[in-house]
């Protein structure tokens, strides 16, 4: 599968926690997460001749909602409309038109916009997909073509209905526009409309159940109001950022906003899918409202002070200090975590294996072992982080052990492509916590520096050939990353790195970031549970030279690649999750990163004025998205500032 769903996964990133607001908020930007597109899903049967149209479909299994469901089973299909949500957001804006790479888009402005297909919340196997734009879609058994029909009653907010014109030129400018885009759809050979309100796919390739579904995740713009021109008589054109209220098909459009400070969105009372059964008893809010702040300090003395509703807490020592307030005591703001399963995440210090100095797998390794993750997390953390060791951290298809069954299988396929060691060695983090133990890390790491070509010239540690003194600029966006940073920068020093922290304002470190003009930074994946295409561009070596792509780091690796279409030529579940194992196991043999933090659930604060159904989904709170605005507690509580 592609992204993860985005509640899911902004929850996840949110829950790796500790780079600050706008770390995050600038990693969404940066990396092109995927945010708000719709999910890649599981398998259907079909016939041979003319495969069947289908209301959902799933890459295994078959969907959990039948083609007679009226709603989700976690939602409360009797919610009350109305009231207003105040959310909050970091980094600034400066554009509403989503497909350009360019610029900082607004955020929420997916709430505008919708996908062929969407996805429930509460499907362990998140890559099912139900009917949004599309009522039904089909493909053959060897997945070479895909069909969407488009819902008859699907229009934009204009009254203007949605064509199969809409999609195939919104596919065009995404791929014209969107270098990431053009690789993520790299196989999509052709877009034509065979008949009326039907759009197909041509694939270059057969036999990659993946996609048939990665093109439902596609958003889709009105061709003809983007042709079109503006209030002031001008053209729009796509390919520049838009600064005006853009035209959408969702549950709801801009009512107001100005750049880098606020947005509000409010409800389309005659949205024409609003009795979709995948939107029954969602978008309850009459009007969602986004304040931007430059400071995260700011942002959490705003919420203290009644500023905005909801905050997901990324930061232990605010869990830990900063909510001793009376408006907590008084219950009228609510503390509460929400389990989450649904999603894996590698966040990590991530070094440009474009830079000479760091193509060494023992210099990688070297620095791993002067992080002392268990002091950091004792004595900036309070304790609550786990300690990454997987980039699939948190699910089932995280490795574990040594390789056996399958995935041993799998791995011996490749066994002359991929290091030795993952087939004799379990993978482990070095482990802190004491003088003593940083002590004998460090003395192996300058053991493993000095087997690569380095050597200590003083106090500085030096290339044996060049005389280059080894230096680390690290950027970060957020003055919070002196905390976990300058700890290592101290440990590195001591075996004769010099590490220097730059903290840039939004803007540079998205361009330094995109443009792979740095030596380190803390950067982030976030998994679904049915990894697929994505991971071409995560670590495949077509996407290392790629701006727009997530593969941050620059791995070019054959062993790699070929993991990669393992995963995505997976014929069953037990196939998928083998090879997914076996990718993961090979990526931390490789060291290609420094693996930081996480956590499994979400801690979450808000004030109490919203209500939700009995049952929450197990994989994310789902908020704003299946709550509501709750008169009595609001009446309690007291009224928003």
């Amino acid at each position: 599968m592609a992204q993860v769903h985005s509640g899911r996964l902004i929850a996840r990133l949110k829950r790796t926690g500790d780079m600050g607001a706008a770390g995050l908020r600038t990693l969404l930007l940066a990396g092109g997460l995927g945010l708000g597109l719709g999910l890649a899903g599981p398998v259907m049967a079909q016939g041979a001749a003319s495969p069947e149209w289908h209301h959902a479909t799933a890459l295994t299994g078959t969907p959990k909602y039948g083609p007679d469901v009226k709603h989700f089973d976690y939602v409360n299909p009797d919610a009350p409309k109305g009231g207003r949500v105040r959310l909050s957001t970091s980094g600034g804006f400066d554009t509403f038109n989503p497909v350009l790479p360019k610029g900082n888009p607004a955020p929420g402005v997916l709430l505008v916009y919708e996908n062929l297909m969407t996805s429930s919340l509460d499907e362990l196997d998140i890559s099912a997909m139900y009917g949004q734009i599309a009522e039904a879609m089909r493909y053959p058994d060897d997945f070479s073509w895909v069909e969407y029909r488009i819902n008859s009653k699907a229009r934009w907010h204009d009254g203007e209905p949605i064509t199969t014109d809409d999609v195939i030129w919104s596919f065009e400018k995404s791929i014209e526009l969107s270098p990431r885009d053009k690789f993520y759809y790299q196989n999509v050979k052709s877009v034509t409309s065979p008949e009326a309100g039907v759009v197909r796919f041509e694939f270059d390739t057969s036999n990659n159940r993946e996609l048939p579904h990665i093109v439902g995740q596609l958003t889709i713009l009105p061709k003809h109001w983007w042709e079109g021109t503006n209030a002031k008589g001008e053209t729009r054109d796509i390919a520049s950022g838009l600064q005006e209220a853009p035209m959408g098909s969702g549950p709801y459009r801009v009512k107001d906003f100005e750049f880098n400070r606020s947005v509000t969105y409010e409800r389309v009372a005659d949205y024409w899918g609003a009795d979709l059964p995948a939107n029954v008893g969602t978008n309850n809010f009459d009007e969602i409202r986004y304040d931007s702040y430059r400071d995260n300090d700011v942002m959490l003395e705003a919420f203290k002070g009644d500023q905005f509703d909801w905050r997901t807490e990324n930061i232990a020592k605010n869990w830990a200090t900063a909510y001793d307030i009376d408006a907590v005591k008084q219950g009228r703001i609510v503390l509460e975590t929400f389990p989450d399963h649904g999603s894996g995440i590698m966040q990590a210090f991530v070094p440009n294996l474009r830079r000479e100095k760091f193509q060494d797998p023992r210099v990688r390794e070297a620095i791993n072992l002067a992080f002392d993750f268990e002091s950091l997390n004792r004595t900036a953390f309070f304790g609550q982080y786990k300690r990454i060791n997987s980039y699939f951290a948190g699910t089932e298809l995280a490795h574990s052990g040594l390789p056996t069954g399958k995935e041993l299988e799998i791995l011996e396929s490749v066994k002359d492509l991929v290091p030795a060691d993952v087939f004799t060695t379990e993978y482990e983090n070095p482990v802190g916590g004491s003088p003593q133990a940083v002590r004998s890390n460090l003395r192996k790491a300058l053991k493993l520096l000095q087997e690569a070509g380095w050597k200590l010239d003083g106090k500085k540690l030096v290339n044996a050939k060049t005389g280059e003194p080894f230096t680390i600029e690290y950027l970060a966006s957020d003055p919070t990353a002196e905390r976990t940073v300058l700890p290592l920068a101290d440990n590195l020093k001591l075996i004769g790195i010099e590490l220097n922290l730059r903290v840039l304002d939004t803007p540079q470190y998205i361009n330094r970031i995109r443009s792979r003009d740095f030596d380190m930074a803390t950067l982030l994946w976030g998994q679904s549970l049915s990894p697929g295409n994505e991971q071409r561009n995560y670590w495949g070596s077509g996407s290392a030279d790629l701006e727009q792509s997530q593969n941050y780091a620059g791995i070019k690796d054959k062993g790699i690649d070929a993991l990669i279409d393992r995963i995505i030529f997976a014929e069953d579940r037990e196939t998928l999750v083998a090879s997914t194992r076996a990718l993961d196991r090979v990526l931390v043999h490789h060291h290609y990163v420094i693996p930081q933090w996480y956590l499994d659930y979400d801690r979450t604060a808000r004030w109490d004025r919203f209500g939700h159904p009995e049952k929450i989904p197990e994989y994310t709170p789902g908020f704003p998205t299946i709550w509501w605005y709750d008169e009595a507690k609001a009446a309690k509580t007291g009224a928003p500032k």
